[in-house]
């Protein structure tokens, strides 16, 4: 499938460890985000050594996700029980403490491969993330090499990016930051705004 930008975000259902600590077996996306926004993002294993840094980093961003009505998924292949474990490991252990929010277990590999992110030799997931809108479709999407750690940051601009989007109608011109101007999505708004802005680019 390759590019999901577009399209609804695959549903799934499967185990999970929610932010609270709670292990569930029927965790369902739609019905976990439904009416709202989310980020999934995908990491390869629990455990390992660039994920905590991305895990800890999702989490101490939270309540800037959450203050935009955006929910946080991770998935990897491992296990509802790693998931517990890593989660109860202190981070000066290896750990990721425990993390607000849920982490699903893909043991089948059905999830990713849904998302088109599995490595085709390592057979765990690439460091994809995806932007669902409130209508369940996907609106942005990365995805990363195993050695290469996201820029959390990112995400955030791009959700308040499509925030804006969504209240003015504008759309969001190279290197847009909340409190920055929109364009006109004509001749005549890409004209005005290169005038006034072409300096900033």
């Amino acid at each position: 499938m390759g590019v999901l930008v577009g399209r609804k975000a695959p549903d799934f259902t499967a185990a999970a460890v929610l932010g609270n600590g709670e292990i569930v077996d029927g965790y369902n996306l739609h019905e976990r985000i439904k009416g709202k926004k989310a980020v999934i993002f995908f990491y390869p294993l629990d455990f390992t050594f660039v994920c905590p840094s991305e895990l800890i980093a999702f989490d101490k961003r939270y309540e800037e996700f959450q203050k935009r009505g955006v929910e946080v998924i991770g998935v990897s292949i491992d296990s509802q029980f790693s998931h517990n474990a890593w989660r109860n490991t202190p981070v000066n252990e290896g750990g990721i403490g425990p993390v607000k929010y849920d982490l699903v277990a893909d043991v089948k590999h059905e999830i990713c491969q849904a998302y088109d992110v599995e490595h085709p030799e390592a057979g765990v997931a690439f460091r994809g993330s995806f932007l669902i809108d409130s209508e369940g479709n996907v609106r942005h999407q990365v995805v990363n090499d195993l050695p290469l750690g996201r820029n959390i940051d990112e995400m955030l601009r791009m959700v308040d990016a499509l925030a804006f989007h969504e209240e003015h109608g504008e759309v969001c011109p190279a290197g847009w930051t909340e409190g920055k101007k929109g364009m006109d999505a004509s001749p005549e708004g890409v004209a005005k705004f290169l005038s006034e802005n072409e300096g900033d680019l």
